[in-house]
């Protein structure tokens, strides 16, 4: 049985030749329906986004850090690399879009209901998710982006560096990891936002 196309033949085949045809371009819709969202003061609709990107967000980076990671290790690394050329470029859009949507929807959406008043009883609550949040996103847009990138530059030499990549990788999901447990801490606050 033949698999798709797009996919490489075997474990040494190049990753794809171009970027822009591998990025998934359709997570635009979420930055454009939290914009659509501001412009009509939609409070239904800005929930939704959040929750939405939020869910994407979060359930990525747990399958990543915690499914992803344990099966990569085992692979060989011709193997490992051929999976990486395939992930990196569907990442490298996919990550900051739901993340970036996520908070700031998450920023409106607390702003609209009158929490970052310091004396409304939640505020204690927006501090922490802003908090997590503020760190997830350096380590996503200052160090997984970043090293998605190399990764994906390394690929496109003649004679990529495959312990480099893995190396770079390793960090990566690492980070995945880590933010997802980070985000199992803001869906702990924000089951309190709700009681």
């Amino acid at each position: 049985m033949a698999g798709p196309s797009h996919l490489p033949t075997s474990p040494t085949a190049a990753p794809p030749t171009s970027l822009a045809g591998q990025i998934t371009w359709w997570t635009l819709a979420f930055p454009l329906m939290l914009v659509v969202a501001l412009l009509r003061h939609d409070l239904y609709l800005l929930n939704w986004i959040h929750v939405l990107s939020g869910a994407l967000w979060t359930g990525a980076d747990l399958f990543m850090g915690f499914v992803l990671g344990p099966v990569m290790r085992r692979l060989d690394p011709t193997a490992r690399t051929a999976v990486i050329a395939l992930l990196v470029p569907r990442t490298l859009l996919y990550f900051p879009m739901v993340s970036l949507t996520t908070g700031t929807a998450g920023w409106y959406l607390v702003s609209w209901l009158g929490y970052t008043d310091p004396t409304s009883p939640a505020y204690g609550l927006v501090l922490i998710a802003l908090g997590l949040v503020g760190v997830m996103t350096v380590m996503g847009l200052g160090f997984l982006l970043p090293n998605s990138l190399r990764i994906w530059f390394e690929l496109r030499r003649p004679q990529p560096d495959r312990a480099r990549i893995g190396r770079i990788n390793r960090i990566n999901i690492w980070l995945a990891g880590s933010q997802g447990v980070m985000q199992i801490a803001i869906i702990v606050v924000m089951a309190k936002f709700v009681t």
